[in-house]
């Protein structure tokens, strides 16, 4: 009796427990319905206290914006984790004893979505998920996501700044209708919430009038220049370098033809310091060309060259012919380039015609030998019982110590000059970056091409004064169109009919002088060559003092000469030349007569056979006989060969590479 009496005065002492715990689990849920009943709106505007006993209104979000945004099947409280109260306590987080709210995780969220969809299988259901988080982590690291100057404890910019995460809703498919009319208003939405300077400037542009008035939606807007997520500074280098590219990717004809200026070819090595789309044409403020507002309207140019060549520093103050340089001039439009167009032309001819000939000269040559070769294997192509036994074993003296002096000295700053000039060819190539670094940059390069160039002309011009000290010296004795003479003549003329017969096989290996056709081809060469890349180069050297009496175009064209130039000579040299002396089977695999000076007297009866004949006829041949080079002389020749050809087939190499990625 007195348990029973004891087990009902607990129970009914307990029910206020019971009833308290029941009211407590069935308490109203924070639901959607319920933070909108403060923040829909329709309750006028609701201040609450805030920090330092100040006020501040509550965020209104309307059902309706909140229903036509990704977001409108979450609960608030998905994102704004911190708010645990109660449907009866919705105004807890409001008031001021409250603690501060945490800044709502949008990264944070979509990251764990897409390792909850990675694991469940369920995320190729969900193909906009990655690249969220992959604008998430762009983001992270951008601009935007460090801390405010004034306000160090909060990001430059949130995701809410831009999209507005409560109506956020932008069209994935970016060629329907919706997602012109979110593009157009990008401009805007920068502008109205930071950037507002900005959006005044470009508002009045060529691009904000296309884009906020006539409703262009190819019209640039801010990303298109900035980017979307991985928003850099303006003033850092992955911005400069880019913007180029960006402003490419509408005017590509236009970043062709910047491209193939200094300024691109620099700025394509990933250098900062030449001029890039915004320096002449403006950045947020830009003006058609015919604007007289414009930065490169004609009345303006100079002015805007100016402004990077100033006078200070490095560059020099701009003059007047550099306003009528055509930086985006190129050789595809006659009536608009006519100087640039006959330049190319000219050059283009001069290209095609020297390979087609000279490659299939080439080509005949090497498949005669290799066909006279094999037909005589086993036999000597030279024959050592040619000559009288007296004279077995000795050389002849073919280039004295100052030709070859000259020709080493012509190879090694040629080849300088290559690999100097060349990364400005191809900026673009793989290989062209870290060259231009192994170099120590354009500024060091450029010093090195152009000490090398004077190198080249020093050698070049101390070689025409010794040939006229000689002619003045011999001018009543020398024959110009006599066997000794590189001056050609009409021998040479037959002598390569008689080749091309051979090649055909339908006469004799012709017999040869002391100067072949294709070797006085290689003196002259360098006449017209040195000419065409000397002066174009020291117009280009010097654009300063010449643009101060010529015009801007002559700057274009002297571009054109020099690259073009520089290619035929290179592939000329590392292709025709290398076959000739080194690559022929006759030859192969390196000919030393340029480096010892001498070579024997049978290659020298079976190379020069006219000249041999002339020479024992006239008893004149012993004046030029001499002692073989010594064994070490003859492999250190033979390892400069090698270290030659090999540097000069680098070079070639690298240039295939150079010429075919750029035209790819």
């Amino acid at each position: 009796m007195n348990g029973a009496v004891a087990f009902l005065l607990a129970t009914v002492l307990n029910l206020p427990v019971f009833a308290a715990s029941s009211t407590a689990t069935q308490a109203p849920k924070l639901d959607n319905a319920t933070c909108l009943s403060c923040h829909d709106g329709k309750k006028g505007a609701i201040e609450v206290p805030a920090a330092d006993d100040e006020k501040r209104e509550l965020l209104t979000v309307t059902a309706e914006k909140l229903a036509g945004g990704v977001h409108a099947k979450m609960e608030c409280v998905a994102c704004h984790t911190d708010i645990r109260d109660s449907a009866d306590k919705a105004n807890a987080h409001g008031k001021a004893d409250a603690p501060k709210l945490a800044r709502v995780d949008c990264a944070g969220c979509h990251e764990k979505l897409l390792a909850a969809a990675q694991a469940d299988g369920t995320l190729k259901d969900k193909p906009r998920l990655e690249v969220i988080v992959k604008n998430a982590h762009a983001y992270q690291k951008s601009f935007h996501a460090r801390p405010n100057q004034n306000f160090p404890d909060q990001p430059n910019a949130t995701c809410d700044g831009c999209h507005d995460t409560h109506s956020f809703n932008v069209p994935a498919d970016k060629k329907s209708p919706a997602y012109d009319q979110w593009r157009l208003q990008i401009g805007t939405t920068c502008g109205s919430t930071c950037h507002s300077e900005q959006l005044d400037t470009y508002a009045a542009s060529v691009h904000g009038q296309a884009a906020m008035e006539k409703h262009d939606i190819k019209a640039a807007v801010c990303t298109d220049c900035h980017t979307t997520h991985a928003i850099t500074s303006s003033s850092d280098d992955p911005f400069i370098l880019a913007v180029t590219d960006r402003c490419g990717s509408c005017h590509e004809k236009s970043l062709t033809t910047y491209r193939a200026t200094y300024h691109g070819q620099i700025n394509a090595l990933g250098y900062t310091n030449t001029a890039k789309c915004y320096s002449c044409h403006g950045s947020h403020k830009i003006a058609k060309a015919d604007d007289p507002k414009s930065t490169v309207h004609p009345t303006n140019l100079l002015k805007t060259c100016q402004t990077c060549h100033s006078g200070k520093k490095d560059l020099a103050l701009a003059p007047a012919g550099f306003a009528t340089y055509q930086p985006h001039g190129h050789a595809g439009d006659f009536n608009k380039y006519p100087q640039i167009w006959v330049a190319w032309q000219i050059m283009l001819q001069l290209l095609v015609g020297t390979f087609a000939f000279f490659w299939l000269h080439t080509l005949l040559w090497f498949y005669r030998e290799f066909k006279e070769r094999k037909a005589h294997a086993g036999e000597q192509q030279i024959r050592l019982d040619s000559v009288p036994a007296q004279y077995k074993g000795k050389h002849v003296q073919r280039f004295s110590p100052m030709w070859r002096l000259g020709h080493i000295t012509f190879a090694l700053s040629l080849m300088v000059l290559t690999a100097t000039g060349i990364p400005l060819f191809y900026p673009t190539s793989p290989w062209a970056s870290p060259l231009m670094t192994l170099l120590g940059g354009p500024h060091t390069a450029g010093l090195i091409h152009r000490t090398s160039a004077v190198i080249f002309a020093g050698v070049f011009f101390l070689h025409l004064f010794a040939v006229a000290a000689y002619l003045v010296k011999n001018w009543n004795t020398f024959k110009f169109f006599g066997p000794n003479s590189l001056v050609p003549n009409l021998q040479d003329g037959k002598d390569m009919i008689a080749m091309f017969k051979w090649f055909f096989g339908k006469g004799p290996r012709p017999k040869f002088d002391r100067w072949t056709y294709w070797e006085k081809f290689d003196y002259w060469a360098p006449f017209w060559g040195v000419t065409i890349i000397g002066v174009s180069g020291l117009i280009m050297w010097l654009p300063n003092f010449f643009g101060a009496f010529l015009p801007g175009w002559v700057f274009n064209v002297a571009a054109i000469f020099h690259a073009e130039e520089a290619f035929l000579a290179v592939v000329f040299l590392f292709t025709v030349h290398f076959f000739n002396n080194h690559f022929r089977p006759d030859k192969f695999p390196v000919e030393v007569v340029m480096f010892t000076g001498t070579f024997s007297i049978e290659e020298f009866k079976h190379d020069h056979a006219v000249e041999y004949e002339r020479l024992v006829a006239s008893g004149e041949l012993e004046k030029y006989l001499v002692d073989a080079p010594s064994p070490t002389k003859l492999a250190l020749s033979k390892l400069l060969g090698f270290v030659l050809i090999a540097c000069g087939l680098t070079l070639l190499t690298l240039v295939g590479i150079g010429f075919f990625t750029q035209i790819g």
